[in-house]
Formats: structure tokens, sequence, C-alpha cells
């Protein structure tokens, strides 16, 4: 499962070619939203605005939806992705900052040091249904 965005749908595709599972496009697995947000050339500053985001998620200090409305949409669409797809594993390609809120609350543990770690491309592996953590893979080439 990916969300729309052309860079997941593109590693979605390497992905399931991998492991040998189907691919489909899901709504709500997409990135934090800042569409309003110019884009910044900046990587500190990025960063920072990230960063804030992360630590004060109830409050809209970066983009279009507060970090709780983004880990709120997405853990619907997780939800709605194992209902679809309740047998075997299943991988879902995201986006870190999305993916960060959503592991840091699933297995407690702090986001802004998971978001840090995770570098293009990564994963994290997740034992359902307790979501459980397996594996974080800060990168796919350190990866076997």
């Amino acid at each position: 499962m990916t969300s729309l965005e052309s860079k997941a749908l593109e590693t979605g595709q390497l992905v399931a070619s991998m492991l040998e599972l189907p691919q489909a496009a899901a709504a709500g697995i997409h990135e934090h939203e800042r569409r309003s947000v110019a884009f910044c050339a900046d990587e500190a500053k990025f960063q920072a605005s990230v960063v804030r985001m992360l630590e004060q998620p109830g409050q809209p200090v970066f983009g279009d939806e507060t970090g709780d409305q983004a880990h709120q949409r997405f853990s619907q669409a997780i939800d709605s992705v194992i209902e679809r797809y309740p047998q075997g594993n299943l991988a879902v390609v995201t986006h870190g900052t999305v993916l960060s809120l959503f592991v840091s609350r699933a297995v407690r543990i702090e986001p802004i040091p998971l978001w840090k770690r995770l570098g293009l491309p990564s994963f994290v592996a997740l034992q359902l249904p307790d979501s459980g953590l397996l594996e974080i893979v800060e990168s796919v080439s350190e990866a076997h």
C-alpha cells in the first residue's frame, strides 16, 4: 500500500516486486499536509520546522494540519488498509514525518529521534495486531 504521491508509488512498485506483494495506493497515507508552506531550500530551517511540529503536535505550527491531525488521518487510513488486507504481510510506503508520528505513538518512543534516524529510503517493521516494534532500518542499503 502506498500514498498517492509519485515518489511513494515508485518506491511501492519496487517494494511490492521485491516482496512479491500486490501493490495498491490508498488515500490518507500521505505526508503531513504542508502545501501552503513554500519550498524551503534551507535544510536546517526545514528541519527546525518539522521538529517544532513534532514537539507541539496539537498546535498548528507548520503546514496545513497539526501533528495530531496528521496522526489521526494516517491511523485511520492504516486501520482501513488492515481491514482490507487482514491476512499475510503488509507493506505501507509512506513519508518520514507522518511515519514518525504514527510509529512513535504505536510503540511509545520519541518521534524526533526516530524522524532524524530515517534516511531515504528507510523502513520500520511493526508486528500486528499489537504494533510491536520489530526493526528500524535507517537506510535500505544497510538492510542485507
